[in-house]
């Protein structure tokens, strides 16, 4: 019964510790597309400018042992929602001039590598999070997170209209995966060819890691066929490797809603 109760109440913390994320996404995030992406609200959030910094010092103040406490999905949301707040937070730096995260970078270093992160007790920048403490050592076998972590460009999957938590991570993932693959400004078949965002040419091995069974990319999207819309033509071929895949170009222009 003890058990059960401090279960239960480290699950209720790590909700209420997103609680704040939770508000501005619900407020200012809208659907776009037939609910296939997002826009985001990057003024108004600027307007509650102290809102978001205090969810990230809350984010901050959350040591490596308390972290390493939790269980995976817990883990897992919890470094999604401060890969996604530090972004925004990224972006309002230099908003309304910036027109595109890239913009942030320079010649010599990216935006993703800047360490501003204050995270787990030590500096890190976004490429830090993503590569080493999301995808690293493939810790939590998930290539579902790059449906998940955006990177405020029109191009990125959806950023989703509320915080990830451990409790209903595994949905929020499958809705993300399912959401992005049937946008067809990003995904589709046509003929014998089949057109997928060049996230799938990034990380194309994290989508042969046996999730589900799928050791290939062409296996992983057999597992969102419907999504997909595939006919049973394609589907046979793509099963096959008969089937054609060839990447779509990126669109890096921010995700704002202006």
């Amino acid at each position: 019964m003890l058990l059960l109760f401090c279960l239960a109440f480290s699950t209720q913390a790590n909700d209420e510790l997103h609680q704040p994320w939770q508000q501005l996404l619900n407020e200012h995030v809208k659907p776009i597309n037939h609910g296939a992406s997002t826009v985001v609200d990057y003024a108004a959030i600027k307007q509650q400018h102290s809102e978001l910094k205090s969810y990230l010092a809350s984010l901050s103040a959350i040591t490596a042992t308390q972290f390493a406490s939790w269980d995976n999905p817990k883990q897992l949301a919890f470094l999604i929602n401060a890969y996604n707040a530090w972004t925004v937070e990224l972006i309002l730096t230099e908003y309304p001039q910036v027109k595109s995260i890239k913009d942030l970078g320079s010649f010599f270093s990216s935006p993703w590598s800047k360490e501003f992160v204050s995270l787990l007790g030590e500096s890190r920048s976004l490429d830090n999070i993503e590569h080493t403490l999301i995808r690293g050592n493939n810790k939590y076998r998930e290539p579902r997170i790059h449906f998940a972590v955006n990177c405020a460009s029109i191009g990125c999957p959806a950023l989703r209209e509320e915080a990830y938590t451990g409790a209903k991570l595994d949905a929020q993932l499958e809705q993300q995966t399912t959401r992005f693959l049937a946008d067809t400004t990003r995904n589709y078949a046509k003929d014998s060819t089949l057109y997928l965002s060049s996230i799938f040419k990034w990380y194309q091995a994290d989508f042969a890691t046996d999730f589900r069974g799928a050791q290939s990319l062409s296996a992983f999207t057999l597992l969102y066929s419907d999504a997909l819309n595939l006919t049973p033509s394609q589907h046979a071929k793509l099963e096959s490797n008969t089937m054609k895949i060839k990447f779509l170009d990126y669109n890096w222009a921010l995700n704002d809603n202006q």
